[in-house]
């Protein structure tokens, strides 16, 4: 089943009743209105404005439901993620299994991932017109833990032909349009990616490239990167639709954002959303720690 990504973008009162969640907050004519969702139906909420109120027995339902929930800045950027820390009869099991994880296997993963990521990039690339073999080039010579870094390679190769639109564009974090595009997009696969590997009963804090002390979702970091040029050919596709260069990302921007778990994903020659896909990649991913296989199920993009 296909769970919905849901963003409340205005001032809403949140609780719970019956196993739904119910949202209030007043119309134009401000009146108050009432909508109800299932809480089985929700996958992923993200909470933009800051007078949003939600009470604890929803948050509890939520996330009982492994439901990810996504709070935002002032500037309505994603900046916080809550997850379920239950998400798995056998999760001690399998945290046992990531933590004893070899380094070597790591290394064997984090090359399945660089490699196809770069190729799904070389696609997006091609899908716009570009030349690509050497991303293709790069992709075949990725080594275990991709010691010479081809990543960094194809991504300064990359970016500037994406975004050919914008001289001199660089990826960041904090920068403008249409990075702040690609940061949306970004948090909106991350909370997909966490969701499922919390589901799988996987750790998403405990790496198996990225390591940052400070970072809660090592591990989501990891498994998201042979996703993250789904959201690239989406974002471009909505730039090359822009006539001039937005302040801020507006309610259409965002709502096409929000289709990023529904986006197609090829995953052994068989089409399927991108979240279910997510869930099939972190199960593997599991596999691959308890020893079961040595191949990730990883995304490619048409």
């Amino acid at each position: 089943m296909i769970k919905r990504t849901l963003a409340i973008t205005s001032p809403a009162y949140l609780s719970l009743r019956q196993k739904q969640m119910v949202l209030e907050k007043k119309d134009e004519e401000g009146e108050k209105v009432e909508k109800t969702v299932p809480i089985e139906d929700i996958g992923t909420l993200v909470l933009e404005d800051p007078r949003v109120t939600i009470t604890h027995g929803l948050i509890a339902a939520l996330l009982a439901n492994n439901v990810a929930l996504v709070t935002c800045d002032e500037k309505y950027h994603p900046t916080g993620m809550m997850l379920n820390l239950c998400g798995n009869t056998t999760q001690a099991e399998s945290f046992r299994q990531q933590a004893d994880a070899s380094q070597p296997l790591k290394k064997q993963l984090w090359q399945q991932v660089v490699k196809a990521k770069i190729t799904n990039q070389a696609t997006v690339l091609a899908n716009a017109g570009g030349e690509v073999q050497m991303l293709l080039e790069a992709a075949k010579g990725v080594k275990s833990g991709d010691v010479d870094n081809r990543e960094g390679m194809a991504a300064m190769y990359y970016w500037p032909r994406l975004f050919e639109r914008y001289p001199g564009f660089t990826r960041g974090r904090g920068a403008g349009y249409p990075n702040s595009l690609l940061n949306y997009g970004y948090a909106i696969l991350r909370a997909v990616t966490a969701r499922s590997l919390v589901s799988s009963g996987l750790l998403p804090t405990l790496g198996i490239f990225h390591h940052n002390r400070y970072n809660q979702y090592c591990l989501a970091d990891d498994m998201m990167e042979p996703y993250r040029p789904f959201v690239d050919q989406l974002v471009a596709g909505m730039v090359e639709e822009e006539n001039e260069v937005p302040d801020v990302l507006g309610k259409s921007h965002k709502e096409k954002l929000l289709t990023v778990p529904t986006l197609t994903v090829v995953m052994n020659g068989k089409q399927r959303p991108l979240m279910i896909a997510a869930s099939e990649t972190s199960a593997s991913l599991l596999r691959c720690f308890n020893g079961d296989q040595r191949k990730l199920m990883l995304p490619v993009l048409e």
